[in-house]
């Protein structure tokens, strides 16, 4: 049951590259960003007291936005803005880089010591990402930068949400981040509804899948792994995620990388390994610590997080 919460979170996430391109047809980068969102919130909504999710205290609000605004709202609009141009199997791969942008920014702002082995991993993974980027037309360099971008919100997202994780469990984190990024892209509304109105059936069933399943669903199952496994075990399984991809695009869209992106996506993922090593992996991706003042639940009860 452990390993199948993995693999369910691999799957779904890796699966959502190829389906963001489906949904783009009808829906475009706006509507999709906010429909995407405002599917995935409803789900989470509704499951919310069977999850146990607890209303944050008023104090986190400010750090909850921000992480909406950063690791949902920004990121899906620069993630779809990227995939109008480049494959769904190189977005992943450039995805797979958010763990060097983490480091950078625990350097920066945390003082955490920059190893010549996080310097090494760094530089590799980047200069991957460097390689892809570059290998395209101008049109696909563009975006792939673009991608790249939203990667480092990516970072911004699980910077950010490290004082939460203090309070509140991964899966808490992921609903309130998720609902406020929703409300940020709410002047996108319009764009999905008229996508809902006149997009072809496959681009709608696309939305719900990314709602319900990489978004909801992949959350909680992420949430159940990381609860049960060790870190080093739950985040190694992620790299797994750009293979994965590559395989389901070429089922889904026919989608065939070229050498460049297999090569970069390569070296990046070798990067981010790296920086995974200099880590360590003693510790144990247990649930966030019981804060000393639980707050009240989604359904009126008090309670501690969920181990």
């Amino acid at each position: 049951m452990k390993l199948g919460a993995l693999a369910v979170t691999v799957v779904l996430w890796a699966s959502a590259f190829p389906a963001i391109k489906v949904g783009l047809d009808g829906y475009g980068v706006a509507g999709l960003s906010f429909a995407r969102l405002a599917v995935a919130s409803a789900v989470l909504l509704l499951a919310a007291p069977l999850l146990k999710v607890r209303v944050p205290r008023t104090a986190d609000l400010p750090l909850i936005a921000l992480c909406g605004l950063a690791g949902m709202s920004a990121y899906q609009v620069l993630l779809n803005w990227g995939e109008v141009h480049v494959p769904a199997g190189t977005a992943s791969l450039l995805v797979s880089v958010a763990p060097v942008f983490s480091v950078l920014l625990a350097a920066a702002f945390l003082g955490e010591r920059l190893t010549v082995l996080k310097v090494l991993g760094s530089a590799v993974a980047l200069g991957g990402s460097a390689l892809i980027a570059v290998g395209g037309g101008l049109g696909y360099s563009g975006a792939a930068w673009v991608v790249l971008a939203a990667a480092a919100v990516q970072a911004v997202y699980h910077f950010c949400s490290k004082p939460l994780l203090k309070r509140y469990t991964g899966l808490e984190v992921a609903c309130y981040a998720m609902w406020a990024g929703t409300v940020f892209l709410a002047p996108l509304a319009p764009q999905a509804v008229h996508g809902f109105a006149t997009a072809p059936p496959p681009a709608t069933l696309s939305v719900v899948f990314l709602g319900v399943l990489p978004s909801a669903a992949g959350f909680v199952a992420w949430g159940y792994a990381v609860a049960r496994h060790s870190i080093a075990v739950a985040t190694g399984a992620l790299y797994l995620v750009p293979a994965v991809a590559l395989v389901v695009a070429f089922v889904w869209l026919g989608e065939t990388p070229g050498w460049v992106d297999v090569a970069g996506g390569a070296v990046s993922i070798a990067g981010v390994v790296l920086l995974s090593l200099s880590r360590g992996s003693g510790r144990t991706a247990a649930a966030a610590p019981v804060p000393p003042e639980p707050a009240r639940s989604a359904g009126g009860s008090r309670r501690a997080p969920a181990p």
